[in-house]
């Protein structure tokens, strides 16, 4: 079983001047259920190499158990240097993709034309496709074989209007998540702010927020097997 995470490239959060990337427990706690659940995992971005990680991110209250073991994982770190780029990554080589958020793929995966391509791809090739927090960003230009946007129709989740609010970001990202998948004609849901919240329709697998990412890899693991 071969599983392609694919992370952001992007690390200016708007003109705000801060920094911001992916953020590490939507990529480390889904990476260990995969690796652990024995799928072979390559690690992809639109620029190749060290993917930047959200400094915000590593602060001591947003520690869990899977950023604890990636901290302490010199392997995975060294995997992480040296990520695929992105248009060097074929789908028929995979088994399903994974996106983790982070405001980064808000900027990047959201326009990138690999990303898109992929995506398209690997939903062509019926396998499954899972984003986390901000990932769904990546699927607003993303469309099904009718030309129609893929998340039309479909359930789906991914970061609320009330989180970005509540993170004080509604006046510096470049759009509202909920809704613009809302727009394109996506029956958008969502939990409470900040609980696991998880949907799948079909192959297609979201969850909303950072507490979402394990439970969106152990539907894509299910999905798999």
């Amino acid at each position: 079983m071969k599983v392609l995470i694919v992370l952001t490239s992007h690390s200016e959060l708007g003109n705000t001047g801060h920094k911001t990337g992916f953020w590490v427990e939507e990529f480390a706690a889904p990476y260990y259920v995969l690796a652990d659940a024995g799928a072979e995992v390559t690690l992809a971005s639109p620029k190749g190499g060290q993917p930047p990680i959200d400094p915000k991110s590593e602060l001591p209250e947003f520690q869990t158990e899977a950023t604890t073991r990636f901290k302490r994982d010199e392997a995975l770190q060294q995997k992480l240097a040296a990520t695929l780029k992105l248009n060097e990554a074929d789908a028929s080589d995979y088994d399903a993709v994974f996106y983790p958020g982070g405001h980064g793929p808000m900027w990047d995966l959201h326009n990138d034309p690999s990303s898109i391509a992929l995506i398209e791809t690997f939903y062509r090739q019926h396998k499954p496709v899972a984003f986390v927090c901000h990932a769904p960003a990546a699927l607003l230009k993303v469309k099904d074989q009718d030309g129609a946007p893929m998340v039309k129709g479909k359930e789906v989740t991914g970061f609320s209007n009330t989180e970005e609010e509540a993170v004080q970001l509604t006046n510096v990202v470049p759009f509202l998540l909920e809704d613009e998948l809302k727009k394109l004609g996506g029956i958008y849901s969502k939990g409470q702010d900040w609980h696991s919240y998880a949907l799948k329709d079909g192959l297609l697998i979201t969850g909303q927020n950072p507490g979402s990412s394990e439970a969106v890899a152990r539907i894509l693991m299910e999905t798999l097997a």
